[in-house]
């Protein structure tokens, strides 16, 4: 089976890093938004790959945001990306980033990968994604990792149940 997202990745001239096993699932997941007006919000962007994988494969029709905690991701915006710097763990950051983009379509999720980031960036977005949009959270497992948190009661998964 062809798969359009891995191949705009691979083909990329620039850095990110992906799990292989994640291409069919944005493919069957994004198909939809293909050649479509859509916000695309990535949280996550600095070597600035995913960026263009996104808007190769979305379209030209398509708003890709770039969220990222490090300011040197700017750089990103010469090539026509929106680009936010901020804390995703900040109800006041994503106060501010609703304030001025509105509501988005889509939201994903690759950031810090803290399970406490991971569920303030759900519960902050939520309310701001158009009906029939999606939120994913890539890297879950990392709640089970000890370099995020783990062991604790309070985590991605439960906080998901």
């Amino acid at each position: 089976m062809a798969n359009k997202i891995y191949d705009h990745w691979k083909n990329s001239k620039y850095y990110s890093v992906k799990h292989k096993n994640y291409f069919s699932i944005y493919e069957e997941l994004f198909s939809g938004y293909v050649g479509k007006k859509v916000t695309f919000v990535e949280i996550g962007v600095l070597s600035g790959g995913s960026l263009f994988m996104w808007k190769n494969f979305l379209g030209d029709k398509a708003r890709i945001i770039g969220i990222e905690l490090n300011p040197v991701a700017k750089k990103w915006e010469k090539h026509g990306f929106e680009i936010f710097i901020g804390d995703q763990g900040s109800g006041i950051f994503w106060k501010n980033f609703f304030e001025k983009v509105g509501k988005v379509d889509i939201v994903l999720d690759d950031g810090s990968h803290t399970y406490k980031d991971q569920i303030v960036t759900v519960k902050e977005c939520v309310p701001f994604i158009n009906n029939g949009g999606k939120m994913v959270t890539e890297d879950t497992h990392s709640s089970y990792q000890k370099k995020f948190g783990y062991p604790d009661k309070y985590n991605f998964t439960n906080f998901s149940k």
